[in-house]
C-alpha cells in the first residue's frame, strides 16, 4: 500500500512536465496546412487562438488567388512576410512584427512593404505604379487591398466605391448632388474611368486623355465632325463634372454662365429675328429672352457637321 502510494505521488508530479512536452511537440510537429512550409507560421497563426477565432483569420489566403496550390507562382508566407526570424523567436518581452507587415503596420516602411507585392505584379495596369499619385503619397497596398480573404473590398465592385470614397470625402459629397454619374446606384465604379495603380493620362485616367475615357460611353461626341466645339476637343472637364453638380447636364455652372466663362458676352454676333440690336447683355426683353440658354440656338455644342454649326455661316432671315 506504501509503495504504491509513492508511485501515484510520482504520477501526479510527472503529469505537468508531461503536458508542457506534449503541447512544445505539438508546436514542433505542426503540419502544413496550405503550402509546403507554412507549418512555420500555421503553428500559430491557424485562425484559432487560446480557443477563439482570432480576429484576422489568414487561412481564408486558400481561396484566393494566393493560395492556389496547382499554381506554381503562387507565394508563400515567407515571400511576402519575409523571414521573420526575430517574430519566430520572439527576442524581448513583446512579439516583434514580421519582416514585412500589412495592413495598418505596413504604414511604417510602404515602399519595403509595396515592393514584395511588385515583385509578382508589375506590368500591364500597374506599369505606371511608380509615377502615380498614390505611390508618391506612399499609400501601402494592403491600404485597399486584403490578402487573406476570400472576397477582396479592392476588386469587389459593389464595395470599390465605398473603399475609394473612405479617402476622396468630397467625391462623395459630389456623389449626393442631383445629376451625378450613377455610381451611387452601383451601375458605375470608380475604377472604370481611373485606374488607381497610375496611368499614362491625366487624373489617373484608364485612357490616355480624359476625353478617351469619356469617350468609351459617350462614344456618341467623339466625332470627327466638320465643325466641332474646341473646348470639346481640348478637355470634357472644362464644362462637366462627372462626379456630380447641380446644374443638368453635369455642367460645373448653368448657362448662360458657363458659356461666357470663354464667351464674351458683348461680342454676340447674332440675333433673334425681329429684335433688332438685341444683345446678350441687353437689359430690356430682348436680353432676357437669350439670357435663358444658349442651347436655344446652339443645339450642337459638341460639334456637328451641319453647316449650320459653323463659326462663320449665317442665317438672314430679314
Amino acid at each position: 500500500m506504501r509503495l504504491s502510494s509513492r508511485w501515484f505521488l510520482a504520477l501526479l508530479l510527472a503529469l505537468p512536465l508531461a503536458a508542457t512536452a506534449a503541447s512544445s511537440g505539438k508546436k514542433s510537429d505542426a503540419k502544413d496546412i496550405l503550402r509546403v512550409g507554412d507549418a512555420r507560421c500555421t503553428r500559430c497563426h491557424n485562425d484559432v487562438s487560446d480557443g477563439e477565432i482570432e480576429n484576422y483569420p489568414v487561412l481564408p489566403i486558400g481561396r484566393t488567388k494566393h493560395g492556389t496550390v496547382a499554381d506554381s507562382r503562387t507565394p508563400t508566407c515567407v515571400t511576402c512576410h519575409g523571414e521573420s526570424e526575430t517574430h519566430l523567436k520572439q527576442v524581448g518581452t513583446e512579439r516583434p512584427l514580421p519582416e514585412r507587415p500589412f495592413g495598418k503596420n505596413a504604414a511604417g516602411d510602404p515602399k519595403a512593404h509595396n515592393k514584395a507585392c511588385l515583385a509578382c505584379h508589375e506590368g500591364d495596369r500597374l506599369m505606371h505604379w511608380g509615377g502615380s499619385t498614390h505611390s508618391r503619397r506612399d499609400l501601402a497596398c494592403s491600404g485597399c487591398h486584403q490578402m487573406h480573404v476570400a472576397h477582396d473590398p479592392a476588386t469587389t465592385r459593389e464595395k470599390v466605391a465605398d473603399m475609394c470614397m473612405s479617402c476622396h470625402k468630397e467625391k462623395r459629397a459630389q456623389f449626393a448632388r442631383p445629376n451625378h454619374h450613377p455610381v451611387p446606384e452601383g451601375k458605375m465604379v470608380c475604377v472604370d474611368c481611373h485606374n488607381p495603380h497610375g496611368s499614362a493620362g491625366p487624373k489617373l485616367m484608364v485612357k490616355d486623355s480624359v476625353n478617351e475615357t469619356c469617350y468609351t460611353c459617350h462614344m456618341d461626341y467623339r466625332g470627327p465632325f466638320l465643325w466641332s466645339h474646341p473646348a470639346v476637343r481640348q478637355d470634357c472637364s472644362l464644362c462637366h463634372n462627372p462626379h456630380g453638380t447641380v446644374a443638368a447636364g453635369l455642367l460645373k455652372m448653368r448657362m448662360p454662365f458657363l458659356c461666357q466663362q470663354c464667351h464674351e458676352p458683348a461680342n454676340h454676333r447674332g440675333n433673334f429675328p425681329g429684335l433688332n440690336g438685341a444683345t446678350t447683355n441687353a437689359v430690356g426683353a430682348s436680353g432676357l429672352t437669350q439670357g435663358r440658354g444658349c442651347m436655344n440656338c446652339h443645339t450642337n455644342l459638341h460639334g456637328g457637321s451641319n453647316p449650320a454649326n459653323s463659326a462663320g455661316s449665317r442665317v438672314d432671315r430679314r
